[in-house]
């Protein structure tokens, strides 16, 4: 039995902990101990690491009851390193998934408005902004199933989403090269609006997860979309400034084939991340 006061570190096998849903039914179920210093998920392998003080027969109980088919694998007497590590690890997750929330909340707005106006004011430049968002809203949601999770799945959440921006790339080509040979009469000064609102709501996402361009695979994705998001708005402001200027829709069609470019090298980036 452990001396109460020890910090201590007790593995649990969890069969039925499987996804996000399970991990905050857990959460909840602890979150009233207040001998527990961090919890840490690894849910592709459906274990629980709890690092705590005092006994674990409260905690193991309490699991017990989930029906999850929880079970103590081991439990020993953790040193400073080891509770510091998990306390950072367990702190790394959550704040990983607040900003990824943020970013896919943003990104998930700005795409319904973007390809809205897009369409009214028969901006290609909008349009392919517009898919470059949602395929941003993907990539936060596929990065935010990943957080916590083992690296390999991490580097599939990542390639995933490469793919995802890579099809989006090649239909926002597709839509320019109809508008070349359809034709399309953009309105400069809406571009110029939208591209300005776009280009704030992007460098807050780049902001938030500026501090996480470092992290996994999946955060690294994440930060590639947010940068090249910025180059993106102010190629869309530029095309509204010279389709005013102009009175030409060229400048627009070419915008939006850049974007397609960057969209696409963008891709190319994220499937070419190792973990």
């Amino acid at each position: 039995m452990l001396v109460s006061g020890d910090a201590s570190v007790s593995v649990f096998a969890v069969p039925k902990m499987d996804c996000p849903s399970e991990e905050r039914m857990i959460r909840l179920a602890l979150n009233s101990f207040h001998n527990i210093r961090a919890l840490s998920f690894d849910l592709s392998n459906r274990r629980l690491t709890v690092v705590h003080d005092g006994e674990v027969e409260p905690i193991t109980a309490k699991l017990t009851t989930l029906g999850l088919g929880a079970s103590l694998q081991e439990t020993s007497t953790a040193d400073t390193g080891t509770v510091t590590a998990a306390i950072s690890s367990a702190t790394s997750d959550a704040q990983e998934s607040g900003t990824l929330r943020w970013l896919l909340g943003i990104n998930a707005i700005m795409f319904l408005a973007e390809m809205t106006v897009g369409l009214i004011a028969q901006s290609a430049g909008l349009i392919a902004d517009s898919l470059d968002m949602f395929a941003d809203a993907a990539v936060y949601g596929l990065a935010l199933y990943a957080v916590g999770r083992s690296l390999r799945l991490q580097t599939r959440a990542a390639h995933v989403a490469g793919v995802l921006q890579l099809v989006l790339a090649l239909g926002v080509l597709m839509e320019v090269g109809r508008r070349f040979l359809f034709g399309s009469e953009p309105e400069s000064l809406v571009m110029m609006i939208v591209g300005f609102i776009a280009l704030i709501a992007n460098t807050v996402c780049l902001l938030l997860i500026f501090k996480h361009r470092e992290g996994g695979v999946h955060m690294k994705a994440s930060w590639i979309f947010s940068a090249n998001d910025v180059l993106i708005n102010l190629g869309v402001i530029t095309a509204g400034a010279l389709v005013a200027w102009t009175g030409s829709s060229y400048p627009d069609l070419i915008i939006g084939t850049i974007v397609g470019l960057i969209v696409l090298n963008g891709a190319r980036r994220i499937l070419a991340l190792k973990a």
